[in-house]
């Protein structure tokens, strides 16, 4: 009994594993779970919308059509952009993970940037085609058309007032190491949008 009790007293005591607190049984965040979930309810209704522009591509009565005012190359650019955020969005959640609160700075204003480059070449290509003729009340190729990529546009503003809000509590110091997820998280939506338009370009300018 004595060297039972001597052996125990000389085993070191066990550390607590750490908590994970606001965890779900996934092994995700609230947060992030959450986050997934709208994610996946957005991939619902872009669906719905590209099928509407599928169903309505070619049932155009007057006006003009796709092959009159859209520029493949203009749009490859603009969309080249905003694939380029989505590099600069990773490096941005690599730095706040190193705790490089700098280089956090400069890659989400990065990002931002090139987001509202992209939006400042739809408004631009949105006015283009108004002056060719094609409104969202010309036929049904150009409300299903403005629809899904207006659509599209907003969600990629909200992103860019995400990314910008972000920055500015970095500036105040209040994104910190411990807190990384929070850019994750904006990263995950981030990408999606990116992704969404890759789906979009393909089958709204590319796709005959």
């Amino acid at each position: 009994m004595a060297t039972k009790e001597k052996s125990l007293a000389h085993e070191e005591p066990v550390t607590p594993a750490p908590e994970h607190h606001h965890a779900t049984n996934t092994g995700l965040s609230n947060e992030k779970l959450a986050m997934w979930a709208f994610l996946g309810s957005e991939c619902l209704l872009f669906g719905a919308l590209i099928s509407t522009y599928f169903l309505y591509r070619g049932r155009s009565v007057s006006g003009p059509t796709p092959e009159d005012v859209y520029d493949i190359p203009y749009t490859s650019v603009s969309s080249f952009v905003l694939l380029m955020s989505s590099l600069t969005m990773v490096l941005a959640l690599a730095a706040i993970q190193r705790g490089d609160y700098r280089r956090l700075r400069i890659w989400l204003l990065a990002t931002a940037l090139l987001g509202a480059s992209f939006i400042a070449g739809q408004v631009y290509e949105f006015t283009s085609f108004i002056r060719e003729g094609l409104t969202i009340k010309t036929n049904l190729f150009g409300s299903s058309f403005f629809v899904l990529t207006g659509f599209h546009g907003v969600h990629v503003t909200l992103g860019i007032v995400m990314l910008l809000s972000l920055w500015n509590l970095s500036l105040r110091g209040s994104l910190t190491q411990d807190r990384s997820e929070v850019v994750e998280i904006a990263g995950l939506y981030w990408h999606f949008v990116d992704v969404v338009w890759i789906v979009i370009f393909t089958v709204v300018y590319l796709v005959k």
